[in-house]
């Protein structure tokens, strides 16, 4: 009996700890690859591409014009999580006070003493109040700023130091986040205290937020129960996930989706704020969970902004001509800079068809999109750009006219492009359906668009009948 134990209690010894050293430890994670899963909330410094460097060098070619679609950099929250703060802190207490005095922790799979002492010293910035919602951070500056100086390394003699309105063309949207990205980008190509000035914003502004002005876009919501995305929610590995999320907390039930989603979501943001420090949220989820709630968010814009609705690749009509227009076009400016927002920068892809799947995203497919293309935290993090670049080639053959388009720093690798190098006079032919379409009726096929002040359909039928009673006097 004596020998059993003995053997038991190594057995436990030895397997305890090796299962031990299996637990997630965030804290302990040098690598965090997990870190750039974060869709639409990813820092940009993480998920940029690395091979431009050697991508932007065309032999015997030189860039004559560029075009960029930048979404704004890392902002604050919405004003509907900032007002969860509240929760979050009784969460926090709950995580603690399971550990701490309920001693619920399971025995695999538990946070390590790194995350639940930093959970527990966690505490919101207060700060940080709703009417701040959405506002561009300091680490959102530094984004654009950062992409600025990098494209201007890389196109000296096209990104020229010194503003002339004449040369450039600037515009964003109306937000405070995309006015601070355009000073932020501005700032870092031209120096402090430079006088480059914007375009005046339209009333209707459909170059640039489309959508806003699309009832039937407005109308196809993609939030109704037999959603892709709310079936997915339903979902017997969805709700396993959240189970998993709630034991490894040490609660004795599964939590609600709704909390387990705002800590997610805090842990994105906090994440994004600060790149060189961790957020302790994000300890509370294992790579695998977040590989899960990654795939949600995907199928969310899948529909709402890229290939799942036919609409969304018409939306982007105006600004697919604009650059065009602007590639083709011998005459000044030789640079235009648009700032916008995650809807403009994913219709565009839908638009120029980058990054499309051979099938469809749906809820019972998670397992085998694994490698899919359309993967936001690829193509819209904070920050997110996309550049086109018009090179003459003087010692081409055939074709002297070349474009590379560039997707956050990575060469888009088009398949009837050599390498990402694309023939000027085959991206017209490519995208000849949108430049010869009339885009006050092509960008919002349907029911008709929407006026910057819709007049509902009672007041309509008001001044029908008003007129019509008139002709009969």
């Amino acid at each position: 009996m004596k020998f059993f134990m003995v053997v038991s209690a190594l057995f436990i010894t030895l397997f305890g700890h090796a299962l031990a050293q299996f637990d997630y430890c965030f804290g302990k994670d040098t690598e965090r690859s997990q870190t750039r899963q974060f869709t639409t909330k990813t820092a940009y410094q993480i998920i940029k591409g690395t091979n431009i460097d050697k991508q932007y060098l065309v032999p015997h070619c030189l860039p004559q014009k560029i075009w960029i679609f930048h979404r704004h950099g890392t902002r604050l929250p919405s004003r509907s999580i900032i007002e969860k703060a509240s929760r979050l802190e009784e969460l926090r207490d709950a995580i603690v006070k399971n550990y701490r005095v309920l001693r619920t922790a399971p025995s695999t799979n538990a946070l390590c003493q790194e995350d639940l002492i930093a959970l527990q010293m966690w505490k919101w910035n207060s700060s940080i109040t709703p009417d701040m919602e959405e506002y561009l951070t300091s680490q959102g500056y530094e984004d654009l700023r950062g992409t600025a100086r990098h494209y201007q390394k890389l196109y000296p003699n096209v990104l020229i130091k010194e503003y002339n309105n004449t040369y450039y063309l600037f515009r964003h949207t109306d937000s405070q986040r995309t006015t601070e990205s355009f000073k932020a980008f501005t700032d870092s190509l031209f120096g402090m205290h430079n006088d480059a000035v914007a375009e005046k914003i339209p009333e209707e502004d459909k170059l640039l937020r489309p959508y806003d002005y699309c009832e039937p876009w407005a109308a196809n919501n993609n939030d109704d129960e037999n959603s892709e995305v709310n079936k997915y929610k339903r979902s017997v590995l969805w709700n396993d996930t959240l189970m998993e999320i709630s034991t490894r907390l040490g609660f004795q039930y599964t939590l609600e989706s709704k909390d387990v989603e705002l800590m997610y979501d805090i842990c994105r943001y906090e994440q994004a704020w600060q790149v060189d420090r961790t957020s302790v949220w994000c300890g509370a989820f294992t790579p695998p969970q977040v590989t899960v709630f990654e795939y949600a968010e995907d199928l969310k814009y899948y529909y709402k902004f890229g290939y799942g609705s036919d609409i969304n690749a018409h939306l982007n009509c105006r600004i697919v001509q604009n650059m065009i227009e602007h590639l083709g076009s011998n005459a000044l400016p030789n640079v235009q800079v648009s700032f916008a927002h995650s809807a403009g920068l994913q219709t565009l892809m839908s638009a120029l068809g980058i990054n499309k799947d051979d099938r469809p995203l749906t809820a019972n497919n998670y397992q085998s999109m694994s490698e899919r293309k359309w993967k936001t935290s690829n193509i819209d993090p904070f920050a997110g750009n996309f550049v086109a670049v018009k090179y003459e080639c003087n010692n081409a053959p055939l074709e002297k006219e070349k474009v590379i388009f560039f997707l956050n720093q990575n060469a888009v690798d088009l398949d009837w492009c050599h390498v990402g190098l694309c023939n000027w006079s085959e991206v017209v032919q490519r995208y000849e359906h949108i430049i010869n379409a009339d885009c006050d009726s092509y960008y919002c096929p349907g029911v008709g668009a929407l006026s910057a002040k819709p007049i509902s359909i009672a007041v309509t039928l008001l001044m029908s009948a008003i007129i019509y009673l008139i002709n009969l006097i």
